[in-house]
Formats: structure tokens, C-alpha cells, sequence
């Protein structure tokens, strides 16, 4: 598909993001391409590393809003489920560069890279609350796992933005570079990785994962039937609504009604 661009070259495949004008912003088409991009890549001996980047001023806005208020994820299987499962099952090294937007799921599909280079435009953010969602991907259990609960508060419970270098603080990137060296550092990094024993590095990689992989996966099926919830409730199409309208929603008229009644 268009949307996503793809590249094979010295062991390396290469994923990027295609739809600039949306700031890279994922459909549904999407996810279920890129799961299969990924199942794919498991499989092919050819492919030793994976580096995934963005076209344009993004890296990824996240969920592209029209689509997804068209096709709501449910609590059982879905697109984005599924590139969420092939994400957790991806035993070989994977390299993201970031730059621009890195939103929502442009933000928590990266708690499943080993290194990721952000440039120093990179602005991420996950802002599921202030959209009376929950988290994804399985960010509820690892972010707090990486950073500790009150710094994951910070970022999940007030869903506010912050730049590459509060993200280079928190341990949530590799290294913060600037824009007009992001593609090289990272693809030197893959170069690097592409050129090392293809076994080792995949078992190695699934020893590190091991002792997380069954809490994440428990983690993606719970926010899965939560967000499927909240998605369909009063307050999410308020948030919708707003966000429409381009206007701030407002979430107290539950409130207001139950003090004037």
C-alpha cells in the first residue's frame, strides 16, 4: 500500500510511514499492513534488522481521527490488536528514528523498539485521557515498569506533551540527535546490528523480553476491553465532538446535572 513504504537492502528492512500530509496518522488499513509487514519480517531469514521512520514533518499522530471514529476498536481482535501481537512476538532488533509528531500510538507502538533515536523536534505525547481513553500497546504495564508509577503518571494520567530531551531524562529514548543526522545515526545503528550473528541476537533479544512478555500481552488484552468501553462511552464522543469542532470538551456536565437535579 502507499501508506507504508518499505525497503530491503543489506539485511535491513526498512519500514516508513507514509501518509505526511496526516502527519503519518495510522488507519486501519494500516495497522493490518504493517502487522503483516512485521509477521513477514519474522519469517524472512533475509531480514536481520527492522528501521522504521516517518515521511515528512511526523513520525506518527497517532490514530487517524475520521478513520477511527468509522471503525472503533472492539475488545476482541482488531487492527490495531493484531500489530500489537506482532510487535510483542518480533524477536529481531528494532530501530526507530523519530521526528515531528510522535502522538498517541505514534508514541506507545515505540515502547516496543530497542533503539529509538529522537530528533530534536520530536515532540511525543500520550493524551488518551484528555480523549477519555486508556492507554495501548501494552504502555500501561511498560511505561510504568521503565520509569516508575509517579513519572508514568505524569505522561499517562495528565497526558501532557514533552519534548526528546525530557524523553532522553526519562529513559524512554536511546539518544537525542539532532534532525539532519537522525536517519544516519539510526541506520548505522541497524548497519551495526545487521552484521552480528543473526541467532544469537534474536535469542538474546527474547531472553531480555521473557520475564515481561506474558505481563505486556495481559496487559494489551485488558486495555483492549477497557478502551473498547470507553470508546463507545458519553465522555469519549464528547472528546470526539470537541476535537471536531475545535473546541476544549467538557467533561462536568455529568457533574452539573447530578448538582442541579
Amino acid at each position: 500500500m502507499d501508506e507504508i513504504v518499505t525497503e530491503q537492502a543489506a539485511g535491513i528492512l526498512r519500514i516508513q510511514l507514509n501518509r505526511p500530509t496526516k502527519r503519518n496518522a495510522m488507519t486501519s488499513a494500516m495497522y493490518v499492513a504493517l502487522a503483516d509487514i512485521f509477521n513477514a519480517a519474522a519469517k524472512d531469514e533475509s531480514t536481520r534488522v527492522v528501521l522504521w521512520h516517518g515521511a515528512g514533518d511526523s513520525f506518527c499522530a497517532g490514530n487517524d481521527i475520521e478513520d477511527f471514529l468509522k471503525n472503533p476498536p472492539g475488545a476482541g481482535e482488531s487492527p490495531q490488536s493484531r500489530l500489537m501481537d506482532a510487535l510483542l512476538g518480533f524477536d529481531k532488533p528494532l530501530v526507530a528514528a523519530v521526528h515531528g509528531a510522535a502522538i498517541g500510538g505514534g508514541t506507545t507502538m515505540l515502547t516496543h523498539c530497542d533503539f529509538i533515536y529522537a530528533g530534536e523536534s520530536a515532540k511525543f505525547q500520550m493524551p488518551f485521557i484528555n480523549l477519555a481513553l486508556v492507554p495501548e500497546f501494552g504502555s500501561s504495564c511498560s511505561v510504568p515498569a521503565r520509569i516508575g508509577h509517579v513519572r508514568a503518571a505524569e505522561l499517562i494520567l495528565m497526558g501532557s506533551p514533552f519534548d526528546a530531551k525530557r524523553a532522553a531524562e526519562l529513559g524512554l529514548v536511546t539518544e537525542v540527535v539532532p534532525d539532519s543526522d537522525l536517519r544516519a545515526k539510526a541506520t548505522d545503528t541497524a548497519r551495526k546490528l545487521a552484521a552480528k550473528p543473526a541467532a544469537a541476537m534474536q535469542a538474546s533479544k527474547r531472553l531480555m523480553k521473557q520475564p515481561f512478555r506474558e505481563q505486556i500481552r495481559a496487559a494489551m488484552k485488558a486495555e483492549n476491553e477497557e478502551f473498547s468501553a470507553q470508546v463507545r462511552s458519553e465522555d469519549a464522543r464528547e472528546a470526539f465532538t470537541a476535537f471536531v469542532e475545535k473546541r476544549k470538551p467538557d467533561f462536568s456536565r455529568k457533574i452539573k446535572s447530578q448538582t442541579t437535579a
